[in-house]
């Protein structure tokens, strides 16, 4: 497995390269998803309050401890402040949720998981909704005092470092130039067909690792926006099936998924694919014993398609672009 060093205070961090998504799944299929992960060998587990997956995986890391196959040490578990929580009020209470539900003490990363924010629905911690389906936008809250609680997580031992997901450069830099912690993640869409160039050499400026999620394009999404949003995004890519990643896939005796991954994990990109087949959990982390050549990693950027190769820019939240803090507005004022 390789390691990806994270900026911390105090301490040295790494972060395995490779970790499970726990994004969309139902309990039974989340608990044994995660179990072969574990035997699989994954030692990352991407969870977030919003997924509902929390509580399912925190059975399942208790029973993977009791029966002695590992120590807490052993594990990197990263799960996220949802978009109903972004005041500085309100980061604790949800990070010790987030812990009761993991059956954790604490969480090595802790993100912020969008930078607009809703208001919240007290009695089902899930945001509000207006009588024409629209979002409750919370436009009081402010993304700087919600960092500062942030570092009050570390300060406190309940997250060992902390980050942000979903931000833009302008939003990370506006962040980063008043923390006391610095971000040590950025988590974002980053895939062959949305490379994010420009994020991740600001980034490496400022020493933040990058993680991307949809890491091969996340096949089963627009099933899930359709279903439970009533949006769904036309031409769906399918990027898995591009003839570039097909024939260097019988090039290297390598699934479509691991050619892509290992495209990524080369670039020093931490990724979290998510799979609940046991078959595919293990060829996702199976990335090691081989590595693509500059010319075939130069024929897997020219697949870049820059704002138009976006999947999540979050309009299935109905309303959401009038947030002050929607961070795609260039995507917006293009169309």
């Amino acid at each position: 497995m390789k390691y990806v060093k994270l900026a911390a205070v105090n301490r040295v961090l790494e972060m395995p390269a490779v970790g499970l998504g726990t994004w969309r799944a139902q309990p039974e299929e989340m608990e044994k998803a995660v179990w072969a992960a574990l035997e699989a060998g994954y030692r990352h587990i991407d969870t977030a309050f919003n997924y509902n997956t929390e509580e399912t995986i925190g059975k399942v890391l208790s029973r993977w401890f009791s029966q002695g196959k590992g120590k807490r040490e052993d594990l990197f578990v990263t799960t996220k402040l949802p978009n109903c929580g972004n005041r500085a009020g309100d980061v604790a209470r949800f990070l010790k949720m987030s812990l009761e539900k993991l059956q954790l003490t604490y969480v090595d990363l802790y993100l912020i998981h969008m930078p607009f924010s809703f208001r919240c629905n007290e009695a089902s911690f899930a945001p509000l909704t207006n009588e024409d389906g629209s979002f409750s936008l919370d436009v009081d809250s402010d993304i700087i005092c919600t960092w500062q609680a942030m570092e009050e997580q570390v300060e406190s031992g309940l997250a060992r470092t902390i980050g942000l997901s979903n931000f833009n450069g302008e939003q990370i830099e506006r962040v980063y130039n008043s923390a006391k912690v610095k971000p040590a993640v950025l988590q974002v869409e980053l895939h062959a067909y949305l490379q994010q160039a420009d994020l991740r050499a600001l980034c490496k400026k400022l020493n933040i690792a990058v993680t991307a999620y949809a890491p091969l394009g996340s096949p089963g999404a627009n099933k899930h926006f359709s279903s439970k949003y009533n949006y769904s995004i036309q031409d769906f890519p399918d990027i898995l099936g591009h003839p570039v990643v097909t024939e260097l896939s019988k090039k290297y005796g390598k699934t479509p998924g691991q050619i892509l991954l290992r495209h990524l994990v080369q670039q020093d990109i931490i990724v979290i694919p998510k799979s609940s087949n046991p078959d595919r959990i293990k060829s996702n982390i199976d990335l090691f014993d081989f590595e693509l050549s500059e010319e075939d990693m130069c024929a897997l950027n020219t697949l870049d398609r820059g704002e138009n190769g976006r999947i999540f820019d979050f309009l299935f939240f109905k309303g959401v672009e009038r947030h002050p803090e929607y961070p795609f507005k260039q995507r917006i004022d293009g169309w």
